[in-house]
């Protein structure tokens, strides 16, 4: 088993749809509910399958980002680089964090226009792709 990809319900589809292309992904596909209902799939340009689907569900109200759920953590190259870019894109990446000590990751976060939280992280060299074992030994 494997996941396939976390499902965040917005409220108003263009704004996100707007916020998590200028986060840097792109839209791999749609699908229309019917009653007013739609999905858009997103994926980063270096993934090879979906990893965010956007539901919209204009009959469910309006949405109360984060509540039950903590917050999507994504892997950046270059941190300095990738809070620059979303600045100059109108976004607010917070201040740079040092969670782990100063060899530790570096994180930075910004809030989706529904209020879920996404955390900004750049390992230090040497640091195997993505979090394993070995970062809880």
């Amino acid at each position: 088993m494997k996941t396939l990809f976390v499902a965040y319900r917005v409220t108003y589809l263009d704004r996100s749809l707007a916020f998590y292309t200028a986060l840097g992904y792109v839209v791999l596909g749609r699908v229309d509910g019917g009653d007013g209902s739609h999905l858009v799939i997103l994926k980063f340009p270096g993934e090879p399958a979906a990893s965010l689907e956007l539901v919209h569900r204009p009959a469910g109200g309006r949405v109360e980002g984060n509540r039950g759920f903590d917050h999507l953590a994504i892997q950046v190259d270059a941190l300095a680089a990738t809070r620059e870019r979303l600045t100059d894109a109108g976004l607010e990446p917070g201040p740079v964090q040092y969670p782990g000590g100063p060899r530790g990751p570096k994180t930075s976060w910004l809030t989706d226009p529904d209020g879920y939280q996404i955390e900004l992280v750049e390992w230090p060299p040497g640091h195997p792709d993505g979090m394993t074992a070995a970062d809880f030994s």
